[in-house]
């Protein structure tokens, strides 16, 4: 199981989601890093399940507890490892149904794939569950990168067919990003943001899920950064977007709308203003051959609806070998898109930091 990445910083995650814990163990961290542990809570409490009607009804407090490469308020520079509890499982709630594949669930695959020995509570080491962890690890690689002025943030682009506007890809600045951040559904456009809502109490009423789209922009971010071909911008960010459970689509600046474009309207043209050279466009998002290029790097991340619905569905049941009915008990989110966002962002954060390290050295900062 693939459960290590990075270059510069490497993560390894642990747990499942009815285990006792989630875990994260963080090597490559620059020592003297003083982490404002207040800030973490907060970014975990934005990922955290039970918060709100649009929510499963788990309610995990997602408090983290570091157990080692931390003292005296500073990184040590030696691995740094923190854990998290799990403590609202109903694990019973998948015990009658453990032969039985969820449709949209990686039941079979897992199953397949590991003989049958993995955990199927919950989805296991494939849940949502196991993105607490990385919530965490991206709250120090935002502090990180906090120290360069480079911000990250989201916005709910759509759920369902219902849309907003996008970001301006050439003139977002910081304080939209920081605002949105503060929302507990963060949109631009607050009447938008409540039909979305209601979109998704309707789903919920018709035992069904809905998906939609994160549009997410990073600020201040230096030219230079990347590595083509293998470890371009959008090759890093790519790799940990699409770890994240649900995410199914992935698109930088104008995206497949670029096809669309001629030559001359793709290109973004450069000028120089206050001996800084910007572009008139942005419809590659900030990043021309694998490279950033100081634009902001802006891009899109479509998350599918919820697999675990109450309505019956057509499945098998592995042991018995035999097709069968599936109506899904327990507690789920109708919508997991805004439960995304900060995960969306804590891996951008991570996979930015890493190549920051590369290219400024940080880990010689002490």
């Amino acid at each position: 199981m693939s459960g290590i990445w990075g270059e510069n910083i490497k993560l390894s995650i642990f747990g499942e989601s009815h285990g006792k814990a989630v875990g994260i163990v963080i090597d490559g961290l620059p020592p003297g890093i003083e982490l404002d542990l207040e800030y973490i809570y907060k970014e975990m409490q934005r990922r955290a399940p039970g918060a709100n009607e649009i929510s499963t009804s788990r309610k995990e407090g997602d408090r983290f507890e570091i157990l080692s490469g931390y003292f005296n308020g500073r990184t040590t520079g030696t691995p740094l490892s923190s854990v998290i509890y799990n403590t609202n499982q109903r694990s019973g709630d998948y015990e009658a149904m453990k032969s039985i594949m969820r449709p949209g669930h990686a039941d079979y695959t897992g199953y397949v794939k590991y003989s049958g020995f993995n955990d199927y509570r919950g989805g296991g080491h494939f849940s949502g569950r196991i993105t607490a962890p990385l919530v965490f690890a991206g709250a120090i690689a935002r502090q990180i990168l906090g120290e360069k002025d480079i911000v990250i943030g989201s916005h709910i682009k759509s759920i369902g067919n219902i849309e907003e506007a996008s970001f301006d890809m050439v003139n977002t600045g910081p304080a939209l990003l920081k605002r949105l951040a503060q929302k507990e559904f963060p949109v631009m456009d607050d009447e938008k943001g409540e039909e979305m809502k209601g979109h998704i109490l309707k789903v919920k009423a018709e035992m069904d899920s809905a998906g939609g789209i994160i549009e997410t922009a990073v600020v201040n971010l230096p030219a230079g950064i990347g590595n083509p071909f293998f470890d371009s911008v959008e090759s890093k960010l790519s790799h940990l977007l699409f770890s994240i459970p649900a995410v199914k689509g992935v698109e930088f600046g104008a995206g497949f709308d670029i096809t669309k474009m001629k030559g001359s309207k793709a290109n973004d043209e450069l000028y120089i203003k206050e001996g800084e050279i910007k572009a008139y466009s942005n419809n590659n998002g900030g990043i021309i051959g694998g490279i950033t290029n100081g634009m902001p790097i802006i891009f899109r991340t479509a998350i599918k609806p919820t697999p675990s619905i109450g309505q019956a569905q057509r499945t098998v049941n592995i042991e018995e070998g035999e097709d069968v009915k599936l109506e899904i008990e327990g507690r789920h989110d109708p919508c997991i898109v805004p439960r995304a966002v900060p995960v969306i962002e804590a891996v951008t954060a991570i996979a930015l930091a890493d190549l920051m390290i590369e290219r400024d050295g940080l880990h010689e900062r002490a």
